[in-house]
């Protein structure tokens, strides 16, 4: 199982409360994904939007973003941490101009979170290594499951299937050799 690695640096005490300041090493490895702890190295390494939705728990604009019509097959993996999050074969257009999934491809990898933001109950998702934003979950997909993901595509990274194999996601090609692969455009 996962274990952050760290190293405390200082211990200051005063008379009211312990403050720990942590140096976290700038990558830790969850199962075979590696994760970028250091916030200096993320900003530097993410795009400011991909910074904001996965770090400070923003939103990208609706029908303004690379995979709301992304219609190749392939997986979507976090950006930070490149654990796989869901498929191709199960996005469809919810006309949210989000990305929207039935289910995740390892719901293993997704955490789901109460959000009272904007004065409603929500259900957030996040990935599970990196804790990273990715969207909300809603009661109001397609049956049989009724689930639609709606996810931000800044905190996703599409591999497409053909490359699935050489950036060390070949376990599910599988998936896509069982399902017809939808059409070029």
């Amino acid at each position: 199982m996962f274990k952050p690695l760290f190293k405390i640096k200082e211990i200051v005490i005063t008379a009211w409360y312990v403050i720990t300041i942590i140096s976290i090493s700038n990558y830790s490895v969850a199962g075979d994904y590696t994760i970028m702890k250091n916030d200096a190295e993320l900003k530097k390494r993410l795009t400011p939007l991909q910074y904001q939705v996965t770090q400070k728990n923003g939103t990208e604009r609706a029908f303004q973003n690379s995979y709301w019509k992304n219609k190749k097959a392939g997986i979507y993996v976090d950006i930070v941490s490149g654990e796989p999050l869901f498929s191709s074969i199960d996005k469809y257009d919810s006309g949210t101009g989000w990305p929207s999934f039935v289910r995740p491809l390892e719901k293993d990898n997704i955490v789901e979170k109460v959000d009272k933001t904007l004065f409603m109950t929500r259900t957030e998702v996040r990935s599970k290594q990196a804790d990273s934003h990715l969207g909300h979950v809603f009661n109001d997909g397609p049956q049989p499951a009724g689930l639609r993901y709606c996810i931000n595509s800044a905190a996703l990274k599409f591999i497409p299937v053909e490359e699935l194999e050489q950036q060390g996601y070949g376990k599910f090609i599988s998936l896509f050799k069982q399902q017809p692969l939808p059409p070029k455009k």
